[in-house]
């Protein structure tokens, strides 16, 4: 079943900007394969949940929608009943997608929920990550950086420009790991990261 849930899920990605694309799906499933391998898992309920934990996205991005997660879980059940799925599965998948997004107030409650949160999370994170930050901000319009606004004194929940948003929200996903395979993939991210960004500072300076 989890190549027709992939088929199913692919389309929903044909007008979706980079950051969000099916390649990040697909990095995402590269990552949870990497982490599962060290837990007992459903692995059908987590990668269906994979495949399809972004098919809401690109309607959010254009307006369309609120929530990508929760419009998200409510297709995939759709998705998964069509295909013959027990509702048990399909609970479990929509459970998993809801509690993905970094914003929502949904704690994940099962393995596969924790697991698909944190592979989400690692793509935010390193060399990716940075690439991904800076075309999303592209995306929205939003500035680099403004040395005259640095993040201790941008009172925006994510960052006024990309630069802040590292240190708001990107340096702080080791934090929001639930898996020790996730934490430990995730510090060795974020040394990237912080590295970058002393070297993004030296050369915004005039240093290197």
């Amino acid at each position: 079943m989890l190549d027709e849930v992939r088929e199913r899920a692919r389309p929903y990605f044909q007008r979706v900007a980079p950051a969000h694309d099916w390649h990040h799906v697909r990095r995402v499933a590269r990552l949870t394969e990497t982490l599962a391998g060290e837990y007992d898992v459903d692995e059908t309920v987590l990668f269906a949940a994979v495949w399809l934990h972004d098919v809401g996205r690109g309607r959010e991005d254009r307006g369309e929608i609120d929530d990508h997660a929760e419009w998200g879980a409510r297709e995939a059940a759709g998705i998964l009943s069509d295909l013959g799925a027990d509702s048990e599965t399909v609970d479990a998948v929509a459970h998993c997608i809801r509690a993905h997004r970094y914003s929502n107030d949904v704690d994940p409650r099962t393995r596969e929920a924790e697991l698909l949160c944190d592979a989400d999370n690692l793509d935010a994170l390193g060399a990716v990550g940075v690439a991904r930050c800076f075309t999303y901000g592209g995306e929205l319009g939003q500035p680099i950086h403004d040395p005259e606004l640095p993040p201790e004194a941008d009172d925006t929940a994510a960052g006024a420009t990309q630069f802040n948003h590292f240190h708001k929200k990107i340096l702080s996903l080791p934090d929001r790991m639930y898996t020790d395979a996730g934490r430990a993939l995730a510090d060795e991210r974020q040394a990237f990261v912080v590295a970058f960004l002393d070297r993004f500072e030296r050369e915004v300076a005039g240093d290197a």
